[in-house]
């Protein structure tokens, strides 16, 4: 699957002859987060081989609210390259630049509220050198939510590092990479394009790891050696989630899988793991709504099951839509009687403050 022009895809043109060429680039995103991107740049400084091996670069998508470029002169001291848009373009063309700036034969896309453990790029740099044929390297990865305390560890895809077999029928079935946790050869990137410029939130990623998987093998490290922050206050993802986005835009990442899966599986095994897919982003929607309907929000929580039965409407998907919602309905009407017992208590003191009663 080459890129040919796709509408939604950048081009990424190959490094030109002469130019240098480093082993990595490690590339880093941001925009109004520089709080979180010190960490992330020492996570990386501390595994640095040096600018002649590894370019260190920070895009800033225009931030308003912060100075990261403060925070690479204090850290980098020079060694870290730092790049502003000349106006905010959104994150995917954000990531598009990262690509389009890269001269290394590995690119490590790195969010700047995330960060590496010790031993991630010689531990996916060994896996490149002895695995020629594979397109990309992926660790497992850690959850911190936004304090940075961990919380949970990704799935175990096998029991030794290597080559995951049938890795395209798992990874179609649904989103089981994170960013931080994955490098992939540029010229893949030059084959198959950029992200696609059709999401407003995510499911970019998700999309464009099945499209390397119908092209190459991939490796799998088993060592967790990259750190995931979830629902960080005020980002992208945490303001998607409480709309239906989210869900919207893992829908559409389904349905782009979708039109061109069976060309690369058996249609019925195509089928079937796109009903997985659609199944999993209509559970995360009813489980939103769950959410949303224990704080009182009735209209956000309609418009979340309106997406899910979107995404899907089997029989799994109802039967766990009533459980969630009557557990959710039952605490926020209790939460709501007692809220009226004590709106009426407070009334009945009042009165008796007036009438003397």
């Amino acid at each position: 699957m080459t890129n040919n022009k796709h509408p939604y895809r950048a081009k990424i043109i190959p490094v030109s002859q002469g130019e240098p060429r480093p082993l990595w680039s490690v590339m880093i995103p941001t925009y109004n987060c520089a709080e979180y991107l010190r960490e992330t740049l020492t996570s990386v400084l501390a595994q640095d081989p040096g600018a002649e091996v590894m370019q260190i670069e920070v895009i800033d998508d225009h931030s308003t609210q912060d100075d990261p470029e403060a925070v690479v002169k204090e850290l980098g001291q020079g060694r870290v390259h730092f790049y502003r848009q000349p106006e905010n373009v959104g994150y995917i063309r954000n990531f598009e630049t990262c690509l389009e700036r890269s001269r290394g034969q590995f690119i490590h896309i790195l969010h700047s509220d995330d960060y590496v453990r010790d031993g991630f790029y010689c531990k996916l740099q060994r896996a490149f050198e002895e695995n020629s044929e594979i397109g990309a390297a992926f660790c497992r990865h850690i959850y911190m939510d936004e304090y940075g305390h961990w919380q949970s560890i990704s799935h175990l895809e096998k029991p030794e590092s290597g080559i995951v077999p049938n890795w395209l029928e798992q990874i179609a079935a649904g989103q089981r990479i994170t960013t931080p946790s994955i490098v992939v050869k540029r010229d893949v990137y030059e084959k198959l394009g950029g992200f696609d410029r059709r999401f407003s939130c995510c499911g970019e990623d998700w999309e464009m790891w099945v499209r390397i998987a119908t092209e190459y093998p991939i490796w799998f490290e088993v060592e967790p050696l990259a750190v995931y922050r979830v629902k960080r206050l005020g980002s992208l993802t945490e303001r998607s989630v409480k709309t239906n986005k989210l869900v919207q835009d893992m829908r559409k990442a389904t349905e782009i899988i979708e039109s061109y899966l069976p060309e690369y599986l058996p249609p019925t095994v195509a089928d079937k793991l796109t009903s997985q897919a659609r199944e999993t982003y209509a559970g995360w929607a009813v489980e939103t709504a769950g959410n949303l309907l224990a704080t009182g929000d009735v209209d956000a929580t309609v418009s979340q099951l309106q997406e899910a039965l979107k995404c899907s409407r089997s029989a799994r998907i109802w039967r766990w839509m009533i459980r969630v919602l009557c557990f959710a309905g039952i605490g926020w009407l209790g939460r709501k009687c007692r809220s009226m017992v004590t709106l009426n208590r407070e009334n009945v003191v009042s009165c008796q403050d007036v009438t003397g009663h």
